[in-house]
């Protein structure tokens, strides 16, 4: 089981600063009981100036905006959460580090919003989430969530039941990771991870909707803009990704990681030579501020 902390890991709570074995929270607070919070997965790198927050704007306008659809008292601003984010880092002399700030809701057994909050932001050193390798995907009997049943932009603690059953399940069935179809069949998303497939030099990615706005899927968008890779975003089926050449998730967690198979169907094309591979290595160079851009490939 992996261990995130340890007797001298520092995290920031409500205020303070404190070591992680002496942080408490009320038993009866409404996020534990509901899942009722909102929540963030944010990565720092070692870079030549020091450890660096990838997108910690985005990140925590997300969160803001989270609590804002949820109803959740939030008076923190980025600039705050961004300078208390440096410090944790700072306090466990980590660079390369995963960063995770929660919001959480006081007491109440009440299903009513707007319930007093408090911030934890914890840092912990981790690798690619999903690992290195290729990927194996199983298209969950699970489907996300319908629109008009949560706020899908929203990422909230409540959510990831439907991921954990969705992962569970696919692992249990021997495969690496889930991929969830929409609730009309189309295709959505990992379950911590955005989907884009490629067919004849051309990127799909499921629209939103359905789906987390993932910051790295933004950034993925935005080295497809910077690089004049074409993309389209649309509504795609199980069968549309069983047509294409390659396919990849990418997300803060798992950065961005190429799938080998999907249930029965072989992406025919090599890795090395894909869209996602040469994606996949100016992301890295841009997070660890690096200026050397990556060799163009064939499509």
């Amino acid at each position: 089981m992996a261990k995130y902390f340890h007797e001298n890991t520092i995290l920031y709570f409500d205020g303070q600063m404190l070591k992680a074995t002496e942080a408490h929270t009320n038993l009866y607070g409404q996020t534990l009981h509901y899942g009722y919070g909102v929540f963030e997965g944010i990565r720092s790198y070692k870079t030549e100036n020091g450890a660096r927050i990838f997108k910690a704007r985005e990140h925590y306008e997300r969160l803001i905006h989270s609590c804002q659809l949820l109803g959740i008292p939030f008076e923190y601003t980025v600039e705050e959460m961004t300078e208390i984010s440096y410090k944790v880092l700072e306090a466990n002399d980590f660079s390369d580090a995963y960063l995770r700030p929660l919001v959480i809701c006081d007491p109440s057994m009440t299903l009513i919003n707007g319930q007093p909050s408090k911030l934890l932001i914890a840092a912990w050193e981790w690798g690619a989430y999903l690992g290195e390798k290729l990927l194996n995907l199983k298209i969950s009997p699970y489907c996300r969530p319908h629109p008009r049943s949560v706020h899908m932009e929203a990422k909230a603690v409540g959510h990831y039941v439907n991921s954990i059953l969705a992962t569970s399940d696919a692992r249990k069935s021997g495969y690496d990771e889930a991929l969830l179809l929409d609730c009309d069949g189309n295709l959505a998303e990992g379950p911590g991870a955005n989907l884009f497939f490629e067919k004849d030099g051309v990127l799909y990615t499921p629209s939103l909707g359905h789906i987390l706005p993932g910051i790295t899927r933004a950034t993925v968008l935005e080295m497809c803009a910077e690089l004049d890779i074409p993309v389209e975003q649309g509504h795609f089926t199980a069968e549309d990704l069983f047509e294409a050449d390659s396919a990849f998730f990418c997300g803060t967690g798992a950065e961005i990681i190429g799938i080998q198979k999907v249930d029965h169907y072989h992406f025919p094309k090599d890795w090395a030579s894909t869209i996602g591979h040469q994606l996949r290595a100016k992301y890295l160079q841009l997070v660890r501020e690096q200026t050397t851009q990556p060799a163009s490939i064939e499509a």
